[in-house]
């Protein structure tokens, strides 16, 4: 079993985050990855409503770029990413960070 512990974290606001876990295992999150990764109760879809419709936008050539406001931590277990577009709900445990990494080997593990 891996490491849920991390060693090192490097938050870039505009790129994204880089985990090195106790084990030595580097994850490399992009944005828009830990954005659709949002394990909130409303992006999981737990109160059984579905995640809201966004508003369509009254110019279809912009799209707002997705960038982080923030990072905080959550006790000693999470982060909590403040996203852009107002979401702030979503509480990224390290077991949920390592248990997404998105790296060619944690992909062909779960495979």
């Amino acid at each position: 079993m891996w490491s849920t512990d991390p060693k090192n974290i490097e938050v870039s606001l505009c790129s994204g985050v880089q985990i090195v876990w106790k084990d030595g295992h580097h994850s490399e999150y992009t944005l828009q990855y830990l954005r659709d990764h949002c394990p909130c109760a409303t992006c999981t879809n737990a109160h059984g409503t579905g995640a809201p419709a966004a508003p369509p936008a009254p110019f279809q050539m912009y799209k707002k770029v997705l960038k982080m406001d923030g990072v905080e931590p959550v006790g000693r277990y999470a982060l909590r990413f403040l996203w852009n577009d107002g979401h702030t709900t979503g509480i990224y445990s390290f077991e949920h960070l390592r248990g997404i990494c998105p790296c060619a080997q944690c992909h062909s593990e779960k495979s």
